[in-house]
């Protein structure tokens, strides 16, 4: 499913914005000279990204990067034009154009998807921001000539398969991505801060998605010269990362997209960093549960040095729990329950963001002077050394878990990619990479006063009305008149017959899941490693009992706040001393309940394993639960409830459990695990101390280690720290999930959104356990429905309605019973259409009146298989699977079990597993305006309707619904 940034403001590089070990990774333009590696500095292990690099004559540059630990390769292709690039009275067309790629090309006609889910491709998605647009895909090596025939196909054929049909379809599922943004609290921010920010004539004044009324006037003419005007292979770049060398990558890539012809060189705009003059500030009411503070300078653009030592400033300022805002808003004054502040990079200039979440009952003003005081208070005296050492480790461990990962958002492929687009130099991190290595305090200081010392813009959202975004009506653009392309640009043959359609992909990669390794500690902790060794890092991950199913007769919230709790200090130090302690290490802490456990984890460098296991067994064996940071966290706690509450998923998500398994069952707690205002009020630090108790011991439960280590090395060290922990008295039972009756007919529960332009549907029931035989046949069987984009769910409502930006079902993994969930969000107009067109697709599958079908099948069991090699590329990946093996008592070889089981898997097993879902058993849940809904879906006569709020109580009928 494509996605996009829709507003002015993009998250900073995700490896530099976390990292800063400095690389040495030259290139040389053409030739495909090998880039070496360096040892990076300030650190013990050598990590790069080393590339080479090689241009088309058609203009398209090519970087390669080799990484063989999985038979998997990363295709990015980043196109050289955004929101930025659109003419007045067209904006969002970058963004719909987006869409429109993934509809077929002239030679592919159908969804762009099905190849790929048929070859087991994995993080496979497309966005659009400011500056660019990208698409990006990790596909087995196998698959790598289906792929690049398919990126080559809608570059260089695509305005064939562009049709009114095609243009008004993904012109309303776009519209409904819009819809889906603006219906969430604070969901107007972004628009109005990119209007504040930005002169009208800025290319950042207005958002990505651009307005409803440009959307409408888009003609297909438009569309069509849009394309021609900046999809051309001179004005993007390809990188293929993974298990692929030069040469091939040579010779595939120029039999697929060397016959492609150049398109016109398009200007970029000038940059424009667009300097306030003076400090602006503004007031916003909006339907939000709490009063949230924005701060925002316009900053230097993308690749000036300025920007990394800004981010480092960020880091010291509000980047993490040890910064300044933190500690001053959050821990000291308790002004605010969240704080953060980040650079965001674009082409044409960036933003330096502060975000503060105000405290019930704190005047906004309060906030807005403490964080004005704090940033004087850095520009005035500078951070301190200590301060600043402290931010560049968290960017140096950051950085090395980043480089991790081929493909994705945020993997190494990216980075390539942002750097040759933006810069030209594929290699362009290092200049970024050393400016943070080797910037001083002082540097800091002397960043923050050129770029912070004023002309910022405060933007308060408080509660109340929203107050829509005016839109600005939809404009002729100015005719537009190509540049000729430029005579350099060539064309080579072609020897591929794309008449034959897409290439077969008929061998694909082995599975390889690593071997688990075990031991015993003095403790009767279960040892469980994988090894991996390409990074420097060792993951490790405490599986416990308890989990929300435990907070089962005392108070709900209970699990999933004492785990919370742990990294809020240990032994000798408080939250804060804790947070340092952390980030010296650059190691990851933190813990967590679920439905049927718990678990606390650990990511440490591997040069810094033994101090960070220190510090891992002392938040686990000595959390101090001090009364006034359990204070400070309730407050904060207590406050995410009311943010639960008011996005429309979370409400859904929090009255659903209870109506599935009834209120006195032990899952009958919001699926957040989050639990209810009064429990979290009514807490008390014995109840914490009695959960740590109870659950949080050594015996009974098992550490997962996945990363550089072995297990003769990892066991003494674990020995250390662990081996003489003791459980206090005895454990608890594992808590009795009983079975749950499924209801005798269909319920349906609204919930009221007043205002809000889209309804949000859920339909749910229990199915068996994940430790039930069936469980594989069963989650096949909900694939089919709609598990995937090219299920029957999404394919109705998105692709064929246009009703929807997505719809979707799933299973959660549970010891009981678990449960099954369908939703979409759509537009308020088409609920009840929306509601039939659920009800029919599920209880036709469901009933077997249209029952899967063998194709359908074999796509879905070619996805589960196919895309098995690369699924666990990541460590976390490997650790997550293994943490399921623990939790169901599973096979030490599950992976390859399930994966031999998908294979024999036929259709008729398919539709009896299908069974499950039983139509005249749901129920539903839909939050929206009732004053425009709750009369037709009660018409409906989809089942028995009762209102409800967002905790589930009860709520009198409308005077619409009651005059029925």
């Amino acid at each position: 499913m494509s996605l996009a940034v829709a507003r002015p403001f993009r998250r900073p590089r995700a490896l530099l914005r976390r990292g800063a070990l400095a690389l040495a990774l030259g290139a040389v333009f053409g030739g495909g000279v090998y880039a070496p590696a360096a040892q990076a500095q300030g650190a013990t292990a050598t990590v790069d990204i080393p590339y080479q690099e090689f241009t088309l004559p058609n203009g398209l540059r090519v970087v390669v990067h080799e990484d063989h630990k999985a038979p998997i390769v990363a295709v990015n292709l980043w196109y050289h034009v955004g929101s930025k690039d659109e003419p007045a009275g067209r904006t969002g067309f970058a963004h719909l154009f987006e869409h429109l790629m993934f509809n077929g090309s002239e030679n592919h006609t159908g969804e762009y998807f099905e190849p790929f889910e048929l070859a087991g491709a994995t993080d496979m998605n497309g966005t659009t921001n400011s500056d660019r647009t990208n698409y990006f895909q990790n596909v087995p090596t196998t698959a790598l000539d289906m792929a690049l025939w398919m990126e080559s196909d809608r570059m260089g054929h695509l305005l064939g398969a562009i049709d009114q049909k095609t243009l008004d379809e993904q012109r309303g599922v776009v519209q409904n991505e819009k819809r889906q943004g603006e219906n969430q609290p604070y969901g107007l921010v972004w628009d109005a801060l990119g209007k504040a920010l930005y002169p009208a004539s800025h290319p950042y004044h207005h958002s990505t998605i651009g307005s409803m009324a440009d959307l409408n006037a888009a003609s297909l003419e438009d569309v069509k010269n849009w394309f021609r005007s900046w999809y051309g292979p001179n004005n993007a770049v390809l990188v293929l990362a993974g298990d692929i060398d030069l040469a091939t990558a040579k010779a595939k890539v120029a039999k697929y997209f060397g016959d492609i012809p150049a398109g016109p060189t398009m200007a970029q705009p000038a940059v424009d960093v667009a300097r306030l003059a003076a400090s602006s500030r503004e007031v916003m009411t909006d339907k939000v549960p709490q009063a949230r503070v924005y701060r925002v300078w316009n900053v230097a653009e993308y690749g000036q040095p300025d920007v990394e030592r800004l981010q480092l400033l960020a880091q010291v300022l509000g980047g993490s729990k040890a910064s300044r805002l933190d500690k001053r808003l959050v821990f000291d004054d308790k002004l605010a329950d969240k704080v953060s502040a980040q650079v965001s990079q674009s082409q044409l200039g960036s933003n330096f963001l502060i975000m503060a979440d105000v405290r019930q009952g704190v005047d906004p003003a309060k906030v807005e002077a403490a964080i004005a005081e704090e940033v004087q208070r850095l520009l005035a005296q500078g951070p301190s050394a200590a301060e600043t050492e402290q931010a560049r480790t968290v960017f140096k461990a950051g950085f090395i878990r980043g480089i991790e990962r081929i493909g994705g958002f945020g993997g190494k492929a990216d980075a390539l990619a942002e750097c040759t687009v933006y810069t030209g130099d594929p290699g362009c991190f290092r200049a970024s990479l050393a400016t943070i290595d080797g910037a001083s305090a002082a540097d800091l200081q002397a960043a923050g006063q050129r770029w912070l010392a004023g002309g910022e813009h405060t933007l308060v959202v408080v509660p109340g009305e929203r107050q829509p975004v005016a839109e600005e009506p939809a404009v002729t653009p100015a005719p537009l008149t190509l540049p000729p392309v430029d005579a350099k640009y060539t064309t080579t043959a072609s020897s591929v017959d794309r008449s034959q359609g897409v290439p077969s992909v008929d061998t694909f990669p082995d599975l390889a899941f690593p071997a688990l390794q075990r031991a015993t500690l003095s403790n009767g902790t279960r040892v469980i490693l994988a090894e991996r060794h390409d990074i420097p890092v060792v993951q490790l991950s405490y599986q416990f009992g308890g989990g929300y199913a435990s907070d089962h007769g005392g108070k709900l919230g209970a699990a999933s706040f004492a785990m919370g709790m742990l990294d809020e200090g240990a032994a000798d130090m408080d939250a804060l001393a804790f947070g340092n302690r952390a980030e010296a290490l650059g190691a990851n802490l933190g813990a967590a309940a679920a439905l049927d456990g718990g678990s606390a984890w650990l990511s440490a460098l591997k040069e810094k394993l033994e101090p960070s296991l220190q510090l891992f067994a002392q938040m686990l064996r000595q959390p101090r639960f001090e009364q006034k940071e359990i204070d400070r966290v309730r407050a904060s706690w207590i406050a995410g409830i009311g943010q639960e509450k008011a996005r429309p998923n979370g409400a859904a998500l929090r009255v659903l459990p209870p109506l599935l398994y009834g209120a006195s069952h032990p899952y009958a707690i919001p699926f957040s695990g989050s639990g209810t205002e009064a429990s979290i009020a009514a807490l008390t630090r014995e109840d914490l101390v009695a959960y740590h108790d109870a659950y949080v011991r050594p015996e009974r439960a098992t550490l997962i280690v996945v990363g550089d280590t072995t297990l003769a090395e990892i066991t003494p060290k674990l020995e250390a720290v662990f081996g003489d922990w003791k459980g206090n008295g005895a454990a608890p039972a594992a808590p009795a999930v009983a079975a749950v009756a499924r209801p005798q007919q269909p319920r349906v529960y609204l919930i009221d959104q007043p205002g809000a332009i889209q309804a949000n549907i859920f339909a749910g029931e229990l199915m068996p356990s994940s430790k039930d035989p069936g469980a594989t046949q069963l989650e096949i069987a909900n694939t089919v429905l709609g598990g995937q984009f090219s299920s029957r769910l999404n394919m109705n409502l998105r692709e064929d309605k246009h009703w929807a930006y997505g719809a979707y079902s799933f299973l959660r993994e549970a010891l009981g019973e678990r449960p099954w969930l369908a939703f979409a969000p759509v537009q308020i107009d088409k609920t009840v259409d929306a509601l039939k067109e659920m009800a029919r697709e599920i209880g036709d599958y469901g009933s077997g009146q249209a029952p899967a079908t063998a194709a359908e099948v074999e796509k879905v069991k070619a996805t589960e298989i196919r895309g098995l090699p690369g699924s666990y590329e990541t460590a976390a990946a490997v650790l997550g699977e293994i943490a399921g093996i623990v939790r169901y008592d599973r096979p030490d070889d599950y992976v390859v079990r399930r994966a031999a089981e998908i294979k024999a898997l036929t259709p008729a097993q398919v539709v009896a597993a299908a069974r499950a879902i039983d139509p005249a058993a749901l129920t539903w849940v839909v939050v929206g305006d009732l004053a425009t809904i709750e009369q037709p879906i009660r018409a409906l006569n989809l089942g028995a309707v009762s209102v409800v709020d967002a905790d589930g109580q009860p709520v009198a009928a409308t005077a619409a619904a009651a005059t029925e």
